[in-house]
């Protein structure tokens, strides 16, 4: 037995882990089916040798032969622990910011590997399911076999744009028949809708059977649009924990947060996030602390661009609950908005520090969720509900507003989160800090099929 493997046996007294009453139990015939689909995550299923193993498990099997027993546990454990480091491994295609050692990738032993899978509720339900890895990989990776099997190869032909085919219709019929592998003819009939909707289904669109402007610049994109879209966006889910990881996830292109813990999803809520020009980075840190009854330390970009034109057209600063500081230090002395010229701020020749005082009207609502960083990016409260309520909701500075601010902040604390007093900026640590994970995924699973989000950031492209 190889050192790591002592590792993981010895303080266990040498119990085995795939061995049920004298077999190897359906956690082994889950791993040689994992194996073998390894192709689905990037890997090569004979690194694993699942020919073998099988053999063990078989040999072990028939002969009950503890020897040849332990030999099997020996064998399925050193490749358990192989294709799960190599599964959780990053790609250097995506790159995320992490902000703290504890969020930071690392090469596992294989004796912490084994002892997380020995701890799961059910070894074999880990296993099948993969709960080492993201839901959101795992999720996307059981639905990319079958729609590859039903959408690639099919002939690349372009369907005409600019022109809505409904069914009955005989402009263009041809082409679309060609393009989802149906036989030649012009008529858009029971045939052509059932593909037409398969395909809507299985690429997140309205199922109506009717080739509009959306379907059409689907099919137009071709196989390998989706081929390396699913590729690209399963690197990025592989790079977030499993769901026995306590944590949050924030996905920038769906505009929407998960957060997970003791194997299961808590809970989701819609955000809002950067806009196109101000986008949310992809970045990953620990939230450590809350603030209650937040400043909003207005972005010195916002100052210049809307803040000080509206003071020269005579708007009023005090109204708006705003204070000028000298600096952005600790000991910054209030100004007085009288004496500031606008002018030079809003031309760029005077870099000035603002801040909205806590209240109703307070961008950051009630409460700041922070995970400190230089970016000044944080997880906020917001009393701007309208655009909450938008399909597309890429409209922010960067950070990510809330839709239940309150909701979140019992399950970070376990008990409802409230302020002291009207003192501004109460800060509290939460009892045990949260990895949040900031990320992009214009490929989800959708059904049977994917749903291709809109590239807001234009980061596929890059």
């Amino acid at each position: 037995m190889s050192g790591k493997l002592r590792d993981f046996y010895g303080p266990r007294g040498y119990w085995p882990l795939w061995i049920e009453k004298g077999k190897v139990g359906p956690q082994g015939d889950a791993l040689i089916g994992l194996i073998e689909s390894a192709d689905a995550d990037g890997l090569r299923p004979r690194d694993y040798d699942p020919r073998q193993l099988r053999s063990l498990m078989e040999e072990a099997d028939a002969s009950g032969d503890p020897k040849l027993l332990a030999r099997a546990d020996l064998a399925f454990s050193r490749a358990f622990a192989a294709l799960v480091s190599d599964m959780r491994k990053p790609s250097r295609r995506v790159k995320v910011r992490y902000l703290d050692p504890e969020v930071e990738p690392k090469n596992e032993e294989p004796r912490d590997i084994l002892r997380a899978a020995a701890v799961a509720p059910s070894f074999v339900d880990y296993v099948r399911t993969i709960g080492w890895m993201s839901p959101f990989y795992v999720n996307l990776r059981n639905v990319r076999a079958g729609f590859a099997e039903r959408w690639s190869g099919l002939p690349q032909d372009a369907v005409p744009t600019g022109v809505k085919m409904r069914p009955g219709m005989k402009s263009g019929a041809a082409s679309l028949r060609r393009r989802l592998g149906l036989e030649s003819g012009a008529a858009y009939d029971k045939a052509l809708v059932a593909k037409v909707k398969a395909f809507q289904g299985d690429h997140g669109l309205k199922e109506d059977g009717v080739a509009g402007a959306a379907t059409v610049e689907a099919l137009n994109r071709g196989d390998d649009y989706y081929d390396r879209a699913i590729a690209l966006n399963l690197e990025r889910a592989r790079l977030l924990p499993g769901p026995y990881v306590r944590h949050v996830v924030v996905d920038a292109a769906s505009a929407r947060l998960w957060y997970f813990s003791k194997g299961e999803q808590d809970g989701t809520m819609k955000v809002v996030v950067g806009a196109r020009e101000s986008q949310t980075p992809m970045m990953a840190g620990m939230i450590r602390y809350a603030t209650l009854n937040p400043y909003w330390n207005v972005p010195s970009d916002l100052v210049e661009r809307k803040l000080a034109p509206r003071m020269l057209a005579g708007g009023s600063f005090t109204k708006k609950h705003y204070e000028a500081l000298s600096d952005w230090s600790a000991s910054a002395q209030r100004l007085d908005p009288t004496s500031i010229d606008w002018r030079a701020v809003a031309d760029g020749r005077t870099e000035l520090r603002v801040r909205q005082l806590p209240g109703g009207n307070n961008a950051m609502g009630k409460v700041k969720f922070m995970f400190p960083n230089d970016l000044g990016i944080y997880l906020h409260d917001t009393p701007s509900r309208d655009l909450l309520a938008k399909p597309a909701r890429q409209f922010s500075n960067g950070c990510v507003r809330l839709e239940d601010a309150e909701r979140l902040g019992r399950w970070f604390f376990g008990k409802p989160l409230k302020a002291d007093s009207d003192e501004p900026e109460q800060h509290e640590p939460l009892p045990q800090p949260v990895p949040v994970y900031l990320t992009y995924l214009t490929a989800v699973p959708s059904g049977d099929g994917v749903q291709f989000l809109p590239d807001v950031y234009g980061r596929d492209a890059m």
